[in-house]
């Protein structure tokens, strides 16, 4: 089970960035954002690993992880950056989020040695329902003009699916996500020199991005870690979907706004399908053909 809840921290680690921060980012362009968030971000997994290990010694990880690493955490988040400024926000975000779908058919084809069309189909459902809860209930329109941030939201869901999918199978020996996001700060320190000069941002906006910084990116990751390495990947993936049903939930509840029916039908697919996928694997792995 404590691989399921680490998920789950990591999840509303994720979901509380709406509510946290509100309209905090808007100012800040793909350059900025990288650079205040993973600053904070490696700052607050070295002061972690400082109180925990209680040791200054960061653990580096061998050159092919580190590269691993790199793409998984710098290239996930730029790329998602980038969608998001050239796509609708709600239809990008939708497309952002087959993160979630891919893992939960990346995972299932390693798990049983074949792909399951009964795994399919509920990884689908779950989609469905974490698309539905984006949209609200809005009629949504994939615009031709946007189709570069379309495509870079696709990318963003095998980037980051391919990653956590992947990073069981490295056996790294130690914790590597304090070393991973080091290089994801440094990496954006330089993107930031390199675009720049700026001017320093409000304090509004230098406080969403440390918060962004520390929670759903520095916390996140050590959780997230925690839950791939230790837990049954197919169940991951299929909690993820809960991402978007319990972000609109949180900032509901901070910040006093009406919950949309479509979002109580969207959690209701979610937690079904997930219900469905976790009884449809035990069978599976019993001996079940489809």
């Amino acid at each position: 089970m404590t691989p399921y809840l680490y998920a789950l921290g990591a999840i509303l680690c994720w979901a509380s960035l709406p509510a946290a921060t509100g309209s905090g980012l808007v100012e800040l362009t793909t350059p900025e954002l990288m650079f205040f968030s993973f600053t904070a971000a490696a700052i607050y997994l070295y002061l972690q690993d400082l109180v925990v290990k209680r040791s200054a010694r960061v653990f580096l990880p061998p050159l092919p992880a580190s590269l691993f690493g790199v793409t998984g955490i710098f290239v996930y988040h730029f790329v998602y950056y980038l969608a998001l400024e050239r796509a609708p926000l709600a239809e990008g975000a939708i497309l952002a989020t087959t993160w979630s779908l891919w893992i939960v058919i990346f995972s299932s084809i390693l798990r049983l040695k074949r792909l399951a069309p009964s795994m399919i189909v509920t990884a689908v459902l779950g989609f469905a329902g974490a698309a539905l809860v984006i949209g609200g209930g809005k009629e949504l329109s994939f615009q031709a003009a946007a189709m570069p941030g379309y495509l870079l939201a696709l990318c963003c869901g095998l980037i980051w699916s391919s990653f956590s999918v992947a990073l069981p199978y490295l056996k790294i020996k130690e914790e590597p996500m304090t070393a991973f996001t080091i290089y994801a700060a440094i990496c954006s320190a330089i993107l930031y020199v390199c675009t720049g000069p700026y001017e320093m941002p409000s304090l509004q906006a230098l406080l969403s991005a440390t918060y962004l910084g520390c929670v759903p990116l520095g916390l996140s990751f050590f959780l997230w870690n925690r839950a791939v390495t230790t837990g049954n990947m197919v169940i991951v993936g299929f909690l993820s979907y809960l991402t978007p049903p319990l972000a609109v939930l949180l900032v509901a509840l901070v910040h006093g706004q009406k919950i949309n029916t479509s979002v109580i039908w969207g959690m209701c697919l979610i937690i079904g399908a997930s219900l469905l996928g976790r009884l449809r694997l035990n069978m599976l792995e019993k001996g079940g053909t489809k």
